[in-house]
């Protein structure tokens, strides 16, 4: 689905106000691990101001989960970037690839998603993204469109023009064959068909992770192959989750997901640390490079208390994903609830099967609640210290709760629960 044309986003690029190549690279290079190769970048650019053309710049995302969380927004927020230079970004929803499933960084082979998954996920996807990037500049595309109409011909001749030598030269490939773990055949086809996907597409610069850096060049490889002009590869870092050591996902719960609730967004960010809250105004905040290189300064001298900044940066990605009038109550409940230390006003309230004693071992009853994911995870929060009933801190891994009056729970610093 394509949402405007390519005359309409040429006029669009004529009416923007856009910065000299000296100033778009500035702001491209901008959090960037490398760009492949910035002097073919500056080519580009140049032709793209010389003739009022937007360049194409590609993100592929493969719709392997229903929701979004601030990891994706690393290459969401760079997209965002070239669009208000005047560029026109393709968002390709992996319809296609994602039931062969990306094998970058996988140890073993990764079962494929079905259909009916990846249409599921990828339905929730545009009114996610849109939160960042701007409809009227932006292609929505669907690999499946080209990847279903290739023949086996075609797919035979797609995979002559790469070798099982080049393959093996990706890290984790290596790293299994030497091993003697199992590699699919399908696994050599995914980055043939990303690729592939920027032939289709025309790409002028395809956005990764750092992890998808050999992906990206063979989409390179590819369109010149196949007598086209060359992209330019640029890789974005992994952003670290909310525990400042493991990249952001789901499955280590380090995640702040953007359809989260204000409260939780916002108290998830204020509990990165210092260090990590830079990295994260660098990577998604909308602030200039002057203003972030001004905070960086204000922050060394003390002229600003990180604090201070990590509430500006909270608020900012709260109203992004939900409102500014959301942002502004989300920082007044925090600051009531974990400055002052009252209680929250909305409380949940969980009903609990009791044993025939009328006793519930805690961590079970945690994870029975929703409050944590199992009974061993339970048992870790305990042994952290993270975990206290009616305001006490409890550090035996084997308490049991009674019943009787309603009780207070708290895990950490920001969920809380009335066990009745």
């Amino acid at each position: 689905m394509l949402l405007f044309t390519v005359d309409l986003a040429q006029r669009l690029f004529i009416l923007t106000k856009f910065k000299s190549v000296p100033e778009q690279m500035e702001v491209i290079r901008r959090g960037t691990v490398e760009i492949l190769l910035e002097e073919d970048l500056a080519k580009k650019l140049e032709k793209s101001v010389a003739t009022s053309a937007p360049l194409r710049i590609k993100a592929g995302f493969d719709p392997t989960a229903p929701d979004l969380h601030l990891g994706h927004m690393v290459l969401i927020s760079k997209l965002r970037q070239f669009q208000d230079l005047g560029h026109t970004v393709m968002f390709l929803i992996g319809d296609f690839t994602g039931m062969i499933g990306d094998p970058t960084g996988k140890n073993e082979t990764r079962p494929p998603l079905t259909l009916e998954q990846v249409k599921a996920n990828a339905d929730t996807y545009a009114a996610q993204v849109f939160k960042t990037l701007d409809p009227d500049k932006t292609e929505v595309m669907f690999n499946s469109v080209w990847l279903e109409k290739m023949t086996p011909s075609e797919f035979i001749g797609l995979a002559a023009r790469h070798t099982v030598a080049r393959m093996l030269e990706r890290d984790d490939f290596s790293k299994r064959y030497s091993e003697g773990k199992a590699i699919s055949i399908h696994e050599f086809l995914y980055p043939l068909l990303q690729g592939y996907d920027s032939v289709e597409m025309q790409a002028d610069v395809e956005l990764g992770g750092a992890d998808q850096k050999f992906n990206l060049l063979v989409g390179r490889d590819l369109q010149r192959s196949y007598g086209k002009e060359p992209q330019v590869c640029l890789t974005m870092p992994l952003l670290e989750g909310t525990d400042g050591v493991r990249k952001m996902s789901k499955s280590y719960d380090n995640y702040i997901g953007i359809d989260e609730r204000p409260k939780e967004i916002f108290g998830k960010v204020m509990s990165i640390s210092d260090d990590l809250m830079i990295r994260y105004y660098e990577l998604l905040s909308t602030i200039s490079n002057e203003e972030l290189e001004k905070l960086k300064s204000d922050l060394k001298s003390g002229a600003l208390h990180p604090k201070k900044a990590k509430v500006d940066l909270g608020r900012e990605i709260v109203a992004r994903f939900h409102s500014e009038e959301d942002a502004v109550k989300a920082a007044d409940e925090f600051e009531r609830v974990f400055a002052s230390g009252k209680l929250p006003d909305d409380i949940p309230v969980s009903t609990f099967n009791w044993d025939e004693n009328g006793e519930a071992w805690l961590p079970k009853a945690l994870q029975e609640v929703g409050l944590v994911s199992s009974s061993s995870d339970g048992r870790r929060m305990i042994k952290q210290g993270a975990v206290s009933v009616d305001g006490v801190k409890i550090s035996d891994q084997d308490y049991k709760i009674r019943r009787g009056r309603e009780k207070l729970v708290k895990i950490g610093k920001r969920r809380f629960l009335r066990l009745a």
